[in-house]
């Protein structure tokens, strides 16, 4: 089957390197010198990796016959596309392929659904679901054990624990609301000289 590994950015430099959007967890398999990609549009490629690094963060390529600035800008939003074995997996069994999880169902530790993965979104810092919800609209999920503990790819579904107001905005406004107050009341009473975490500071002098 053929999976988007990469969009082609800007081009870097002036001797044919472009950043490239990584869109699959395994950069260094995938976008490895040699690896020969089919592209969208077509008319772009297959193009040929000769080189890669990692600049300030970001992963640069440079394509065989891919010379000059002007010849990398020309790549740019092209899409790199590979050709995987559906059958394979990856060897880190927390680890997924994107195809893996698109479009299985979302649902909370309670078990209210959510919607499905429409995307799996590749950041320099995090990945994000990107889930469809019934009503339309999206909701992105930072691709995290924290919020989502558990995949389960035979009943093709993600269970997530997200945190208030990711789901639904008006919960963070109370969180939000909730958090001024305490606030407010922590400086009142830094005013007052009174201290009301005295107990539960004892308690943590007691069990240290």
């Amino acid at each position: 089957m053929q999976l988007v590994v990469a969009r082609i950015g800007r081009a870097h430099g002036i001797k044919g390197e472009v950043t490239v959007e990584v869109r699959t967890d395994e950069p260094e398999l995938r976008l490895g010198p040699g690896a020969v990609l089919t592209t969208e549009p077509a008319s772009a490629g297959p193009l040929t990796i000769e080189s890669g690094r990692v600049h300030s963060g970001r992963l640069l390529l440079r394509f065989e016959g891919v010379r000059d600035r002007s010849a990398a800008e020309a790549l740019r939003n092209t899409l790199l596309i590979a050709e995987v074995d559906p059958e394979e997996l990856p060897e880190d069994p927390e680890e997924f392929y994107d195809h893996q999880l698109i479009d299985i169902d979302v649902v909370t530790v309670d078990g209210t659904e959510v919607g499905r993965v429409s995307e799996v979104s590749h950041l320099p810092y995090q990945d994000l679901l990107i889930v469809k919800r019934p009503d339309g609209g999206e909701v992105m999920i930072p691709f995290v054990s924290e919020f989502v503990p558990e995949i389960d790819l035979e009943e093709q579904r993600a269970v997530i624990d997200p945190p208030p107001g990711l789901l639904d905005e008006a919960e963070a406004e109370i969180a939000g609301s909730r958090k001024d107050e305490a606030e407010s009341g922590r400086k009142k009473d830094e005013a007052d000289g009174g201290r009301k975490g005295d107990t539960a500071g004892g308690r943590e002098d007691e069990s240290s």
